[in-house]
């Protein structure tokens, strides 16, 4: 078994930020971190590079556009996959430079997370 993989969840709501952390450890044993401003995530990944980052666009501050633009410019941050997880029409997450996105609200969120999961951490998979 292999070291538990780094999630970054950026999201001001602390109930969809909750919800969030509660359907990932249905999932997996990831190692899950949490930013609810954009400044924060930037500051968590130059701390420690994740894994994958969900993150919501309409942060309040350094919105999500402007925190993805910095961290893809950060050492290694143009590896790290980001997946939007947005209210936002899905040509917004794309335009904010994420590789994917989930659009709130989400009808059955397990399910769109181990899809999201199984696409962008392949080793999340041999990890369980």
């Amino acid at each position: 078994m292999g070291k538990p993989k780094k999630i970054l969840i950026v999201e001001d709501n602390e109930d969809c930020r909750f919800i969030l952390v509660r359907r990932l450890r249905k999932i997996d044993q990831f190692d899950i971190r949490e930013a609810a401003d954009g400044q924060h995530a930037i500051d968590a990944v130059r701390a420690e590079l994740p894994d994958l980052i969900f993150i919501d666009l309409g942060l309040p501050g350094v919105n999500g556009w402007e925190a993805t633009r910095r961290i893809r410019q950060l050492p290694g941050g143009d590896r790290v996959p980001i997946i939007a997880y947005t209210a936002r029409a899905m040509q917004w997450a794309l335009d904010a430079d994420c590789d994917d996105y989930i659009a709130k609200p989400v009808m059955n969120l397990c399910v769109v997370l181990r899809e999201k999961l199984e696409r962008w951490l392949p080793a999340a998979e041999e990890a369980r």
